[in-house]
């Protein structure tokens, strides 16, 4: 046989593939023998991990982990569901050469022989820290425009409370006085019934301000709309003028839904004083809660959903402003009326919680705002 001086096709393929692997610097790309050792290096894992290949090869890849995780057996669980099932993925700290760590996304997968037979694993590590601070960033942030639409809307109801609450006490403190002037039990007992009444009605005025101000973790719930409706009715009348009518509409039998309690409350204060702002003078704002189908004709939303309406007589919208309105930080309000983060937090609710938020509008006749939030699957749990 006379030999011709040309390399394989095979051995072209893994040579070229070879050059590809050590050209990834972004990527950490290794190989593993089947007991977990480090066989192969690339020069994404040494930038990443900070290891020469000299200095790793032969070496167990637990060198890489934490020592908690080498404590908890964190390695060879993660080779141990790769051999078994074929491949791995984890998410979680490693350790550099240097000792310091960074947030690591990685991925494990078996490759074999040509019969089937285990030969090595493939070890993909990529640093994702970055990422990962700026996703804590950003749930830093949600927290804080969530904690800022609470204050926004206290600040808007503090002046009908305020007014609310000097006339309980202006009861309180005229019967208190004229009981203690009055020789008829008859008139003292009538005097402290409205001491009584005035008393109860601050006392849950007050509960339902701290339950709305009060700082706590999300808690999704089962919950009636109808409990959330009288809740938000009695903070909203405080803000309202006198000349905007609230008008209320909810379905008999509504069925359950799971939800944030703090944050529907919040969504439906803000909906509403949107409502109330588009409305110069006198009109009515309404508010319609029921349960609804769709078959995707919201969002592709499918099933059961409690469909929470909030419709004003006002002004309505601008067509070529409707497209923007859940955008952050973008209002149609005067400097300093508005922050426009309200609406853009209804938008992330509603998604997050499985159900959609849209919008009609007329100018010169009105808007209707419309939060869609699934029903809960039993159908028996229903509003009694």
């Amino acid at each position: 046989m006379v030999a011709t001086g040309r390399t394989s096709p095979s051995v072209m393929s893994e040579a070229r593939y070879e050059q590809l692997v050590q050209a990834v610097v972004d990527y950490a790309i290794y190989m593993l023998d089947p007991c977990g050792h480090v066989v192969s290096w690339n020069a994404g894992a040494e930038r990443i991990k900070g290891y020469r290949a000299d200095e790793v090869i032969g070496r167990h890849f637990s060198l890489f982990f934490t020592a908690q995780d080498c404590v908890d057996g964190r390695p060879q669980r993660l080779l141990q569901q790769a051999l078994e099932q074929g491949g791995a993925q984890d998410e979680g700290w490693r350790v550099r050469k240097d000792g310091t760590q960074f947030w690591a996304l990685a991925a494990l997968d078996v490759i074999r022989d040509a019969q089937g037979q285990v030969i090595g694993l493939a070890k993909v590590t990529r640093d994702i820290t970055d990422r990962r601070e700026s996703a804590l960033q950003l749930d830093a942030m949600r927290a804080q425009l969530f904690q800022a639409q609470k204050l926004e809307a206290l600040g808007q109801l503090t002046g009908g409370l305020a007014h609310d609450f000097n006339n309980l006490l202006t009861i309180i403190l005229s019967s208190a006085r004229l009981a203690l002037n009055s020789q008829d039990p008859a008139r003292i007992q009538r005097l402290l019934e409205h001491v009584l009444d005035a008393g109860q009605r601050g006392t849950q005025l007050t509960r339902q301000l701290l339950s709305f101000a009060r700082h706590r973790q999300l808690s999704v719930t089962r919950l009636a709309p109808a409990e959330v409706i009288a809740a938000t009715r009695g903070l909203l009348e405080h803000a309202l003028p006198r000349d905007i009518e609230l008008q209320q509409q909810v379905a008999d039998n509504l069925p359950m839904i799971e939800v944030d309690a703090g944050q529907l409350q919040m969504v439906l204060l803000n909906l509403m004083f949107n409502a109330r702002d588009a409305i110069e003078g006198a009109g009515c704002i309404r508010l319609v809660v029921e349960c609804v189908q769709l078959a995707g004709e919201v969002e592709g939303l499918q099933g059961r959903f409690v469909r929470f309406e909030v419709h004003d007589d006002g002004q309505g919208i601008d067509p070529q402003v409707l497209p923007r309105i859940f955008e952050p930080f973008f209002t149609t309000k005067a400097f300093g009326k508005g922050t426009g983060l309200g609406l853009s937090q209804a938008y992330g609710f509603a998604r997050q919680s499985l159900g959609a938020i849209g919008v009609t509008s007329q100018p010169g006749v009105g808007t209707c705002m419309s939060l869609y939030l699934p029903a809960c699957a039993d159908p028996l749990a229903t509003e009694e």
